[in-house]
């Protein structure tokens, strides 16, 4: 569903021909300006579809939309740009993604169901890691799901036969677990005998207690984390500007990159001081333990403000955590899984600790910080709702604030209505249902798996609700998750809970207006609007009006990032 970029093709010149070196959206020289006319130009004004004949840009800004002889007296000696019946929209804006861990997944080879080449078997899998080139000395792979391999997952005597001597680390889709073979164990140090940082686990056979390369959680992010190493920033440069390739070709103007720590941010402001990067970044901070508090508590930046004039890195709040995946059945919930094997009996999932989740919202309250909770079960939620009434009620702050949840897959109808009444929104993942629906039938029965991204719901009870991919969890094609959040199609083919399906403009919404919103941004972005930012997508199909199973193969043709091309399909 999506275009792929290996390392292979980063490390040499960079990019595909049809993708502009990174910075030229700004290095372009300015002109007369452009108009575009001749195609369904889709404003995304308003709750209902609007459209305009034409759109004059100059400068980076929005001239001008309407009427198309208004448009060229309001532009005169604009360059013509003929849509030739293509779909124009504002560009697409990112609420929920790892920017950063997209453009690091781009120094191994793309395990996903959305690679060019996705696995189905694992001599498919074999295949893939013997043509990738090792960087730091380790082969890596990324984003395999043992559900969509035919004959399972590779195990550890397989990778030790196909790589006898060379280290080898693979992540599966979930980002949070993977493999390593037996010299990878060996390299990393891991034995029987080594206990397993918390939470998490080191797997063993429990037939034999030897290793059977299997990381859970933090052993394997510990393990991702030497596998890569330290290198230059020259390097890691390099993988932002094959990330934000990728990225541009799915239509995306703004991005957003979650869970950073302070090196995050230096590097990100030094890429933009750079020129490397023309994306606009959304930077997350996440609170986990006391350290992570002290860097909100003593940050260098200023919230909600971009690091270079308009553009750049802008830091609009802090995530604070629940709980975790419901497919790893670390999603909290009020009743148990209804496939609880391996774990103990009744297992409704895991909460983080109430007094930190408290501690780390009332500060966002008292402190003005705009606040993204990220809950996934019910129960998560719930601790999410508790803490921010508790805020609410210590602070008396309400109004304004954009607070948010992140992700709200198992959000009930009251707790959507308690969203509604404290001012909440909803960033919704409906991706997450088209991969995992038909496992979640079976982990928490059919009720609750159908009820999974409830977003016909939210909106229902007037819940502001964004839409998100999480990529390198899911696939960063955009119509790929218009596609989901109409249809509520697995991929298998099962249609999930069809009563929250949403219309294509509702959809839509929850990428560019909704968005836009969700920043406040919504002067600046998010629609097709005199004086706002020219962020222009440019698709060859309209979601409007294709078959809703045709939306998925709707592909862009360009990206504009302030007036400026960014990416033209060849």
């Amino acid at each position: 569903m999506a275009e792929t970029l290996h390392r292979r093709d980063v490390m040499g010149l960079g990019l595909a021909a049809a993708t502009l070196p990174a910075g030229a959206a700004r290095a372009q020289a300015a002109d007369a300006g452009t108009l575009y006319a001749n195609g369904w130009i889709l404003t995304m004004e308003g709750d209902a579809p609007a459209h305009v004949e034409a759109v004059a840009v100059r400068d980076g800004r929005i001239v001008f939309a309407g009427p198309r002889a208004q448009a060229e007296a309001a532009l005169p000696g604009a360059r013509a740009v003929d849509l030739e019946g293509r779909t124009m929209l504002p560009g697409f804006i990112d609420t929920w993604g790892h920017f950063l861990l997209f453009a690091q997944q781009t120094l191994g080879v793309n395990l996903a169901y959305f690679a060019d080449d996705p696995p189905r078997t694992k001599a498919d899998v074999i295949r893939l890691l013997r043509a990738t080139p090792p960087f730091n000395g380790w082969i890596m792979g990324y984003g395999y799901s043992e559900a969509l391999l035919a004959d399972g997952p590779p195990t550890l005597a397989d990778l030790d036969a196909a790589f006898p001597d060379t280290p080898v680390l693979i992540g599966t889709l979930s980002t949070l677990t993977g493999k390593a073979n037996s010299a990878g164990l060996a390299r990393l140090g891991l034995t029987a005998t080594t206990p397993a940082a918390q939470p998490g686990m080191i797997v063993k056979d429990p037939a034999t207690g030897r290793l059977t390369g299997d990381l859970l959680f933090t052993p394997y992010l510990q393990a991702r984390a030497a596998a890569l190493g330290t290198y230059p920033q020259a390097q890691a440069f390099q993988t932002f500007r094959a990330a934000e390739a990728l990225l541009a070709r799915q239509g995306y103007t703004t991005v957003q990159s979650y869970q950073l720590v302070p090196g995050d941010m230096a590097t990100l402001s030094a890429a933009f001081d750079q020129g490397v990067l023309s994306l606009d970044v959304m930077g997350l901070p996440a609170i986990s333990d006391a350290a992570s508090g002290r860097m909100v508590q003593q940050n260098d930046w200023r919230w909600g403000r971009y690091s270079h004039g308009d553009r750049g890195l802008k830091v609009p709040g802090y995530q604070v955590v629940t709980d975790a995946a419901p497919q790893l059945r670390l999603a909290a919930f009020t009743e148990p899984y209804a496939d609880t094997r391996g774990f103990p009996d009744g297992w409704k999932g895991a909460l983080l600790p109430r007094e930190m989740v408290e501690q780390w919202v009332t500060y966002a309250y008292a402190n003005d910080i705009q606040l993204f909770a990220y809950s996934n079960g019910d129960a998560g939620i719930d601790l999410s709702l508790s803490a921010i009434e508790k805020a609410i009620a210590a602070t008396g702050k309400t109004g304004d604030r954009r607070s948010l949840i992140a992700h709200s897959y198992f959000a009930r109808p009251d707790q959507l209505a308690r969203y509604r009444q404290l001012d909440i929104g909803a960033s919704m993942m409906p991706a997450h249902l088209t991969v995992y629906g038909d496992q979640q039938l079976g982990l928490l029965g059919p009720a609750r798996a159908n009820r999974e991204a409830p977003m016909a719901t939210a909106l229902s009870l007037g819940v502001r609700t964004t839409l998100h991919c999480d990529y390198p969890s899911a696939s960063p094609n955009v119509m790929a998750t218009i596609w989901s959040a109409v249809t509520r199609t697995t991929l298998t083919g099962r249609v999930m809970g069809p009563e929250e399906c949403l219309t294509p403009y509702a959809a839509l919404q929850g990428f560019t207006s909704k968005a836009a919103y969700n920043y406040r941004e919504e002067g600046l972005k998010g629609t097709i609007t005199a004086g706002k930012i020219a962020d222009l997508v440019i698709l060859d199909g309209n979601p409007l009006t294709v078959a809703p199973g045709a939306i998925k193969d709707i592909q862009v043709v360009e990206t504009i990032k302030r007036g400026r091309t960014l990416y033209r399909r060849g």
